[in-house]
């Protein structure tokens, strides 16, 4: 079996705390066992590998995506990159096509396509596994896990049974987001919360692939995904497909995709600096800012503050936070070597663009060995030790080192223990999209970019 997750998200609806590089699956807001936090993608993968090898799973995203799921999940993992997002339906073609041409996985694999964020108990990826047995079973083209409601939900779609099977259920149709009245009438008719979770053998999607007259290998694929329909997976393929099954799933599902739903799953009144004081009851504060919050007298409300902005909500009212977030460039980013912070941003009428960031590498971490061809930079090293490579020359730096990074200067750092820089960038427009990475290992840097005189 193979295993598909999905990592998308527009990181609208859990602002300020998400944005474009950071949606909701990677907030570390979560308690775990040992009583650190945790994101939503660090511990769906931690409950899956108890289940499944790691060496079959597979994460398919979008560009903006590929260091922070590195950041938090290792360099290890297997991570198909979609050049541009459109939609569920496209980056599972392009994952298959991957597993197909590259992989060599045969067509009648069982694959797993489903959300990386998910709140489930572990007991949900053993059924999980249950799909490829179920499919076999069936002679299903597509097999699914449907939760049983426990209210009638307007957010999700639903599964009506046409008959029941010993392990399984026959699929009738689905209805798409109805209101609550219909929800009402499609619990008495036994239907199912639609998990996003699909297994179907390779083969099928492939299949599909053909029949929409796109290329199955990978490389061309990839070169023609630019112009693909943006299309859901359920639209392409599930109301395509008659010959459908499911297995019911009892245990626990929540979709944390909201203020006031994350909120029930966070026990601490208040992550980061600060206090939530007298009279404050059933009001929680994450604060990523290093300046205190006190929240004196306010009740069932959502405070959270980042880099990116400053969010102030009752409970009641936090889902409709996404109809007044605008797009905007991420002031936070956690990267594979550590994270980003816009501390400040200017663009002068002759359009000089001026970005103050405070940069956190890793121990161990270290920057790519790149180039800027449009600005150049400042960094003063406030804490940490390590090697600073500018063009072939390398020198160790350590807290009050200041070093000036010139256009086309070709430049690295690695930490050797946590380094905290604020660098000043500065050039004409737009200086934050023209970086050319030479190579990004350490070792590779080493061996063939440090000057041996």
């Amino acid at each position: 079996m193979k295993f598909i997750l999905l990592s998308g998200g527009s990181g609208k609806r859990l602002w300020p705390l998400s944005n474009d590089a950071r949606s909701k699956q990677f907030l570390k807001v979560l308690p775990s066992k040992d009583g650190s936090l945790e994101s939503m993608v660090q511990r769906v993968k931690r409950q899956i590998t108890k289940h499944v090898s790691e060496e079959d799973i597979y994460i398919a995203t979008s560009k903006s995506q590929v260091e922070i799921l590195k950041s938090q999940l290792g360099n290890n993992i297997h991570i198909i990159v979609e050049p541009t997002r459109r939609d569920t339906f496209p980056a599972i073609a392009l994952a298959a096509s991957y597993l197909y041409s590259v992989q060599n996985v045969p067509l009648d694999e069982t694959v797993v396509t489903l959300p990386v964020d998910p709140f489930v108990d572990d007991e949900f990826f053993s059924i999980v596994r249950d799909l490829e047995t179920v499919l076999k079973l069936s002679n299903a083209d597509l097999a699914l896990i449907g939760i049983r409601p426990t209210y009638p939900s307007e957010k999700y779609g639903y599964i009506i049974p046409a008959e029941s099977k010993e392990d399984y259920l026959v699929v009738d149709y689905f209805m798409e987001k109805p209101n609550e009245e219909k929800a009402k009438q499609l619990l008495k008719e036994n239907a199912l919360w639609n998990s996003g979770v699909f297994g179907f053998q390779l083969n099928t999607i492939i299949n599909k692939i053909k029949q929409k007259g796109l290329p199955t290998d990978y490389e061309q694929l990839l070169h023609s995904y630019f112009d693909l329909e943006k299309i859901s997976f359920d639209y392409a393929v599930v109301e395509e497909t008659n010959n459908i099954v499911c297995i019911p799933y009892d245990g626990n599902w929540k979709d944390l995709g909201t203020w006031n739903t994350l909120m029930e799953e966070i026990t601490l009144p208040m992550i980061g600096k600060g206090i939530v004081a007298e009279g404050a009851s059933n009001t929680q504060v994450i604060n990523e800012l290093d300046i205190p919050v006190t929240v004196l007298g306010v009740k069932d409300a959502v405070v959270a503050l980042s880099p990116d902005g400053v969010l102030v909500t009752t409970k009641e009212k936090s889902p409709k936070i996404k109809q007044y977030v605008e797009d905007q460039q991420p002031m936070y980013e956690e990267r594979r070597w550590g994270s980003s912070t816009v501390l400040d941003y200017t663009k002068t009428e002759e359009g000089l663009e001026v970005y103050t960031r405070k940069i956190i590498i890793n121990s161990e971490c270290n920057l790519s060995y790149q180039r800027h061809h449009k600005s150049k930079k400042t960094w003063t090293v406030i804490s940490g030790l390590g090697e600073f490579l500018l063009n072939g020359s390398l020198t160790k730096v350590t807290s009050g080192d200041v070093l000036h990074i010139s256009e086309d200067d070709l430049h690295s750092i690695k930490a050797i223990t946590q380094i905290h820089i604020i660098e000043v960038q500065s050039g004409i427009g737009p200086i934050d999209e023209e970086i050319e990475r030479i190579a990004v290992d350490w070792q590779q840097i080493s061996e063939k970019h440090i000057s041996q005189t």
